[in-house]
């Protein structure tokens, strides 16, 4: 035998294959679920919608105030370098002017709170006096970009600006902003300086926000969903409880009641559902006892009838013995009440047995029973009345042949059932009985082609004393209660006996019996309903034709 190893990869595999199913089983059979999943997620919609739309201002907000602030600290630097500038007297000497460069890059250093400076001459012509353009290592000159630099050349009063990015040492990167604006220098002509701001600190109270933000509204969507839980579950708890209990009464539990309590409306719901049970239990109560009265009522009269009944029929033998001795009114007398004795005594039969399962009295002789030879002793019992209606019965026996556990005196009473009824309403036609079988189960079909029924009467073809036709004359002598006692056979032994008609097309009865003591699942091996099958009377032939002898067996 081989070993199967199911590792822990399997199971979380086969875990994450079902949970789609799981969550769609929960969706439709849920209301607490699939309440709390909406809830959840249009909060969880709303609160990101908000969070971003929080987010954004805020950083918006943290950032423009900053860059405003910055932007004027730079402002008030180089106005104040300017100014250092405009009252200086250099008189074209060399190291003065440096110095006087020096002096302003350290005024500017000093008053705008940052070391990222950097200053470029604008004019390309050749100067011997013009100081060389420095940068910072935090604000190197490629970091300023082409567009900033023309936007700053461009005019000699607006103030410019661009976010950029400063390199770490580590390798990082920390956001930033460069602002650029004009300076002239004495007998040299205008420069373009820069001024580099670090916004790490502006960039990391945004992320403190963000986060608190973030985690406050997970923090409200679990909430929000833990308060639907609850309330959801105080809600549907007393449904759920009220969908048992109706359950259970269906079921056949009288007794069952909710528990109320308080004024709201679930406590007059119980209240209507216990008045309800109450009144329910009390019409079953006298509906069954009423029943068992009838019951007893035929069962005692069936009975007691039985005496008299067998009196009557020997009387009735004897005078339909000698009914050639009387003249011939008398004689006919004598014939008509041997008859009506004998259907009286039939009926009499079947309200017996009909009481019997009204009681739950019946109990099954089971012995292994072939269906297909059992059918062949039913139809061979039978021969000479389907010869009198000019009905011709076929047997077809793909399967059915082995052994199964049944009553053979219950299922050879369904037989001979059907299959009278399929004479006596077949119109002469050729009847096909028909018997197969697979591993669950055995069925046996009896098919006629005459008048059939509609479908509104074939649903009532089990009902006692129907008929789908009272005009009708029955021509066998049936008593109404045929099929109603072959239903209750064929579920006495767990199987089914459904039935297929149409007007111009006869009848199908099918009888299915389960090999096992297990409810029948799938399809009859006969199926109940024949098809289109289109076949022509004059062709019925083509089934194989009954030829038996007669079976020593016989048919009870």
């Amino acid at each position: 035998m081989p070993i199967r190893t199911v590792t822990t990869a399997t199971v979380a595999t086969r875990g994450l294959r079902s949970w789609p199913r799981r969550v769609s089983r929960a969706w439709r059979r849920s209301l607490r679920f699939r309440t709390v999943a909406v809830t959840l997620g249009a909060t969880a919609l709303t609160i990101t919608v908000a969070l971003v739309w929080m987010s954004l201002a805020i950083q918006n907000d943290i950032f423009d105030s900053r860059t405003s602030q910055l932007m004027a600290e730079a402002q008030r630097a180089t106005l104040s370098a300017q100014s250092t500038l405009d009252a200086a007297e250099v008189g074209g000497d060399v190291v003065a002017i440096d110095n006087l460069m020096e002096s302003v890059r350290t005024s500017v250093q000093r008053q705008s709170s940052t070391e990222r400076i950097a200053a470029f001459r604008i004019s390309s012509d050749p100067s011997p006096i013009a100081p060389q353009d420095f940068d910072s290592a935090g604000l190197p000159a490629d970091l300023i970009s082409d567009e900033l630099r023309e936007q700053v050349q461009s005019d000699t009063e607006l103030q410019w600006w661009q976010p950029v990015g400063f390199m770490e040492p580590g390798g990082g990167e920390q956001p930033g902003i460069v602002v650029g604006q004009q300076i002239i220098l004495p007998e040299v002509g205008a420069y373009e300086l820069y001024l580099g701001y670090d916004l790490s600190s502006e960039a990391q109270t945004l992320r403190f926000v963000q986060i608190t933000l973030w985690i406050v509204g997970v923090g409200l969507v679990i909430l929000i969903g833990a308060i639907s839980w609850i309330v959801l579950r105080s809600v549907t708890e007393p449904i759920a409880q009220a969908a048992e209990s109706s359950s259970r009464l269906a079921a056949g539990d009288l007794a069952v009641r909710l528990q109320v309590r308080g004024e709201d409306e679930f406590a007059t719901l119980g209240r209507s559902f216990n008045a309800m049970a109450d009144s329910i239990e009390a019409q079953i109560k006298e509906l069954a006892e009423l029943s068992q009265v009838q019951q007893r009522f035929v069962s005692d009269v069936s009975h007691e009838l039985r005496t008299p009944l067998t009196t009557i029929r020997l009387a009735s033998d004897m005078l339909n013995d000698r009914r050639d001795e009387f003249d011939p009114v008398a004689g006919r007398a004598a014939e008509l009440l041997h008859d009506q004795v004998h259907r009286f005594e039939v009926l009499l039969t079947d309200l017996l047995e009909i009481s019997r399962y009204d009681a739950g009295s019946v109990q099954l002789e089971n012995e292994p029973t072939s269906m297909t030879q059992l059918a062949e002793d039913v139809i061979a019992s039978m021969a000479q009345l389907a010869e009198q209606h000019g009905s011709d019965v076929r047997l077809v026996a793909p399967g059915g042949y082995s052994p199964v556990e049944m009553d053979p005196r219950r299922v050879r009473r369904i037989v001979r059932n059907l299959l009278g009824n399929a004479i006596e309403h077949g119109e002469g036609r050729p009847i096909v009985v028909t018997v197969d079988s697979d591993a669950r189960a055995v069925a046996l079909g009896v098919r006629d082609y005459g008048l059939g029924m509609r479908p509104e009467d074939a649903e009532r073809v089990f009902d006692r004393f129907w008929r789908a036709d009272p005009s009708r004359k029955r021509t066998i002598g049936g008593t109404g209660l045929g099929l109603s006692i072959a239903l209750g056979d064929a579920r006495l032994h767990g199987g089914t006996l459904a039935v297929w008609s149409e007007l111009g097309r006869g009848t199908n009865f099918v009888l299915t019996i389960p090999r096992r003591s297990e409810p029948l699942a799938g399809h009859s091996p006969v199926p109940v309903d024949p098809g289109d099958d289109g076949v022509p009377f004059d062709d019925l032939g083509l089934t194989q034709p009954i030829s038996l002898p007669r079976s020593s067996k016989g048919a009870s």
